[in-house]
């Protein structure tokens, strides 16, 4: 097998967003540079998860070459923020040498030569500094790249501890590199997919003193956007953005870039864009708002399909945006909501439709310089198993990690009574028939409600658990949670129910198991 070929290429793009993922509040917990607003693991997080979908949806048979390009390009257009698109002009590095079935050592090399000449003004204890150090020590590797992979991981965790000696704010602050510490993570990934030595998660390095937050005098704006524009004026909007502030990292070409810059006033750095060529996706952050979210209070959203689901999500204190069954909710009251909340908030969408809104509202209450997570709920007992575990007096990404872990945990099924013929995943079924689905699939097909409900909360248990949530439809009949709840007591005594009148329509069960 290729080590290096597209099902490796695809492996490692997925093992590094998902570890990025489980590490990013600790990586954003050591964000003191350029600025201390606390984001540096989220925008990795978020930069390398584009890299990874955009393989990810590529046919199987592409070749290296394609596969390695759309890697960089993924990262590229979803690059956030300063080591976020630093590490996509890395990415950029290894693909124009891996891509036609170069040397990994050549690969570490381009990349770090790249990604030191896209910021304006470089620094040594950040990531540059990592990658240039990694990028020397794989240089006397004369062995194959599981040996070059392995070497590159020692080298750059070895380089992360030195960063504090090379940039003061992070000696005072107690901490190394956030930028460095999340690239460590993404070669420790690349190692593990060449060696085949898997690992669940990537230890950083904690801060060993208070963190301080940046304060709001001198913050100014984080502009981001994509731009399309002819590489020879690309020079051109450098040195101008480079005269109007700091943190500028420009990366991209052959007509497509991705910048980022600090500035005191936003409008003059769009407008110098506007005179290169097209910018778009554009993104200004107020970064002293960012640091000053968690003062200014923390909310949570949820989508609601039943009057009763909507008064239960309201009594555990989250806003709640109704929909019609079937629909998706409007955009306007998304946003009303996504602002209500707070300056940090967390939102349940608890259905796919619901969700492509979440994330289009939260994008636009970012620029307005909220913090928005919208956590993946498919289902209702998703979302309240969410909302069961919300601490807002905890950290804010501890508290939406673990909101997501809860809702990863809860299995969701419903009931559907079929209204035509038709073919499922567990049979054919006819009108009048009940359909049981399972994480969104046909299970099972019965005659009544009663007994198709618990044949799916049996089956559901079968995979673990132990807590059982049922929420009833307006259209259930007065017996069916008492049916399940006798059925838990004959066959599952040790299973806790809990049961919930949500008065949606359409479905007249939704269970959930966790």
């Amino acid at each position: 097998m290729d080590v290096l070929g597209p099902p490796s290429v695809r492996r490692w793009a997925r093992l590094a967003a998902d570890a990025l993922g489980r590490a990013r509040a600790d990586i954003d917990a050591l964000n003191v540079f350029p600025v201390a607003d606390g984001d540096t693991g989220t925008n990795l997080h978020l930069t390398m998860l584009s890299a990874a979908e955009a393989v990810e949806s590529l046919p199987d048979d592409v070749d290296a070459a394609v596969v390695w390009q759309t890697l960089s390009y993924g990262a590229l257009v979803g690059a956030r923020g300063n080591s976020g698109v630093i590490v996509s002009q890395a990415l950029r590095g290894l693909a124009e040498v891996l891509k036609d079935g170069g040397d990994l050592r050549a690969a570490l090399a381009r990349a770090a030569c790249l990604a030191r000449g896209c910021v304006a003004r470089p620094v040594e204890g950040t990531v540059l500094s990592v990658l240039s150090a990694v990028a020397e020590a794989v240089r006397e590797v004369e062995t194959g790249p599981a040996d070059v992979a392995r070497r590159a991981a020692e080298e750059a965790r070895a380089a992360l501890r030195r960063t504090p000696g090379q940039l003061d704010v992070l000696a005072r602050s107690g901490v190394v590199d956030a930028g460095g510490a999340g690239l460590t993570v993404v070669l420790e990934s690349l190692a593990a997919v060449i060696t085949g030595s898997h690992r669940e998660r990537y230890d950083v390095p904690a801060p060993t003193a208070q963190v301080t937050p940046m304060t709001e005098v001198g913050a100014g704006y984080e502009v981001m956007y994509l731009l399309d524009a002819d590489d020879d004026a690309v020079g051109r909007l450098r040195a101008e953005l480079d005269a109007m502030g700091d943190s500028l990292v420009v990366v991209g070409g052959d007509g497509l870039w991705n910048v980022h810059v600090h500035v005191g006033e936003a409008g003059p750095a769009i407008e110098a864009a506007l005179r290169v060529g097209r910018p778009y996706r554009i993104r200004v952050t107020y970064l002293a708002e960012r640091a000053r979210a968690a003062g200014d209070g923390r909310g949570v959203v949820a989508v609601a399909a039943g009057e009763g689901i909507a008064k239960l999500f309201e009594e555990c204190g989250a806003v709640v945006v109704r929909r019609e069954p079937g629909g998706r909710p409007a955009l306007p009251a998304m946003l009303a909501a996504i602002r209500q909340a707070g300056r940090e908030v967390v939102v349940l969408p608890n259905d796919e439709d619901a969700g492509a809104v979440a994330m289009a509202a939260a994008e636009i209450a970012r620029q307005d310089g909220a913090v928005v997570t919208v956590l993946p709920t498919e289902a209702t007992v998703q979302g309240l198993a969410a909302l069961a575990v919300h601490d807002p007096s905890r950290r804010y990404d501890d508290d939406v990690v673990a909101m997501t872990g809860a809702a990863g945990h809860t299995r969701h099924g419903h009931l559907v009574v079929a209204d035509r013929h038709g073919v499922t995943s567990a049979g054919l079924c006819r009108p009048g028939d009940v359909l049981g689905l399972i994480d969104g699939d046909v299970a099972v097909i019965g005659r009544t409600l009663e007994a198709v409900a618990a044949l799916v909360v049996d089956r559901m248990l079968a995979g673990g658990g132990e807590l059982v949530t049922l929420v009833t439809g307006a259209d259930a009949p007065g017996g069916l949670a008492t049916g399940v709840a006798d059925h838990l007591r004959r066959v599952r005594p040790d299973a806790d129910l809990v049961v919930y009148g949500g008065e949606q329509g359409g479905y007249p069960l939704l269970i959930g198991v966790e």
